[in-house]
């Protein structure tokens, strides 16, 4: 009799089944793989991985000027160049691969915009202590494309956003990258026990592989998926033979020690 637990629990969403909003009359449109509360069940086991969405428009769209307190708020560029204001006096622009980093602490107030002919970005929300960080004092930082180190090694290339090695620190405990796996290659990751990989594909296919059980989950553009270890093990991404595909991917806790605000407490 086979005896082995199960390793990991995997989760596919496409995109019908993510939630949908808007601003500014429909000038910037969103899919949101994890919404607001609000918003309807969200995935399990995300821990302090609070909202991620992915908003598009074509040419000039604004969010207009509302305020945040005490989490950490990441819009990072895809395509095109996005704008931020906020009443700390910070005017800024992002191109692609860029990103703009508030962490809102006892509140700030920020408007967005979108610049170019075409621009996607996400806006991801990580949630910190929330009762320590609302005694804090709001910060902004913005990094350039340029600013993100990148490595390669056996056809993938991975840009290091949040953790080691990258210029974003956050209070949440937390790693994101940007990969690039090249046509007919594979990124193999490792996962302790009790952590989740949260991923959005951005181009391409492949499929996501739970080296344990060798089941394969198909992927494709806009696709999300949640990896949540129950034990330690591996699981790989595999892009197709004849195109690259390129995924960004969120690491994190899939419990905290302190109070989540999802939990309602």
């Amino acid at each position: 009799m086979n005896t082995k637990t199960k390793a990991f629990d995997i989760k596919i969403y496409p995109p019908e089944a993510q939630g949908v909003g808007q601003f500014d009359g429909g000038r910037i449109t969103e899919i949101k793989p994890i919404g607001f509360p609000q918003d309807g069940p969200a995935p399990r086991n995300l821990g302090p991985l609070f909202y991620w969405a992915w908003a598009t428009a074509k040419g000039y769209g604004k969010i207009a000027l509302h305020p945040h307190q005490a989490f950490e708020i990441m819009s990072y560029a895809i395509e095109g160049e996005i704008g931020h204001y906020d009443t700390l006096g910070t005017k800024s622009r992002v191109k692609a691969g860029g990103a703009q980093v508030m962490q809102t602490g006892s509140g700030v107030s920020h408007e967005e915009e979108t610049v170019a002919d075409h621009n996607e970005f996400f806006q991801i929300w990580f949630e910190p202590n929330l009762r320590e960080a609302i005694t804090k004092s709001p910060t902004y930082r913005e990094f350039a494309h340029e600013d993100f180190p990148t490595e390669t090694r056996d056809g993938v290339i991975i840009k290091q956003i949040i953790g080691e090695g990258a210029p974003v620190t956050i209070q949440t405990e937390a790693a994101m990258q940007d990969i690039l796996i090249q046509p007919g290659q594979n990124y193999r990751r490792d996962l302790a026990a009790d952590r989740t990989l949260a991923m959005m594909v951005i181009d391409g296919k492949g499929l996501l592989v739970d080296e344990a059980t060798l089941g394969k989950h198909p992927l494709e553009p806009r696709y999300f998926a949640v990896v949540h270890a129950g034990e330690p093990g591996a699981a790989s991404l595999q892009a197709e033979a004849d195109s690259p595909l390129r995924i960004t991917l969120i690491e994190v806790p899939a419990t905290v020690d302190y109070p989540l605000y999802r939990d309602g407490k």
